[in-house]
């Protein structure tokens, strides 16, 4: 089995799911959704946001395509707004370190001497589309990955709980499921059926971690036409407002990733 470029396909692919959609829309003159129950779900989904400053804990992470499957420990650390950093093992062998943050995405792997160093701008150009930290934070956080402030919903309630999608038709068809008695995301799915490309975000577990609750799992399926990717997290030992570092260097001799 080869290991090139395991990690940048990793990356690439989470930044395909946040990126999913056309440029974002202006927001409106109001936050506030019109609907009384919609905006009651939305702002307890935002009042049951996980607050922290730091986080430090492990991820068992499984990649798979059509060809290739792949799975490595991951030493995961976040400073919240700032800094989403992690460093792959396999076999207790250092695989690559990945650190992202608001205005850069870097990671380097040990195995292929390869690494990358750019920004969301860089990736945006690349996928045609604006793409952001927070929107990769909120996927990692279990919030929503729009803003559900930004334009106005309409909501379902089932055995389920609250479903959630926008009242006016666009290119980028978006649903959000949230927990009907925490309110954090159960589901979210994105999709172009135009370009035969979608996204499903599904958070099977979640865990309580000083009184607040993080995901305990998160599994990810992208479409693209053919294409199929599928990315498995499973958290362990997450610890909140610990001191934390993101040491990273980007190796001599190492051959840079070109994205065409």
């Amino acid at each position: 089995m080869t290991y090139k470029h395991f990690f940048p396909l990793i990356i690439l692919s989470i930044v395909f799911l946040t990126s999913c959609g056309s440029a974002r829309k202006a927001k409106m003159g109001t936050t506030a959704p019109e609907d009384a129950a919609v905006a009651a779900v939305v702002a307890s989904h935002y009042a049951n946001e996980v607050d922290f400053n730091t986080l430090q804990g492990r991820l068992n992470l499984n990649y798979q395509t059509e060809d290739r499957s792949q799975s490595v420990t991951v030493v995961f650390r976040m400073k919240k707004d700032e800094t989403i950093w992690m460093s792959g093992q396999l076999l207790g062998i250092p695989l690559a370190k990945v650190m992202i943050t608001p205005n850069s995405v870097q990671f380097y792997e040990k195995i292929t001497r390869t690494y990358f160093d750019g920004d969301f701008r860089l990736l945006s150009d690349l996928l045609g589309t604006p793409l952001d930290y927070e929107k990769m934070q909120n996927l990692l956080l279990g919030q929503t990955i729009y803003d559900l402030r930004d334009e106005r919903y309409r909501l379902t309630e089932s055995t389920r709980g609250y479903q959630l999608e926008p009242e006016q038709e666009a290119l980028l068809k978006k649903m959000f499921l949230l927990d009907a008695g925490n309110f954090k995301a159960l589901a979210q799915q994105l999709g172009q059926p135009r370009d035969n490309r979608s996204v499903t975000v599904t958070y099977p577990e979640y865990q309580k971690i000083s009184g607040q609750l993080f995901p305990g799992q998160i599994q990810i399926v992208a479409n693209d036409g053919p294409e199929n990717t599928r990315i498995d997290m499973t958290f362990r030992n997450v610890e909140f407002n610990v001191p934390v570092s993101f040491p990273f260097s980007i190796p001599s001799g190492y051959e840079e990733i070109i994205i065409e």
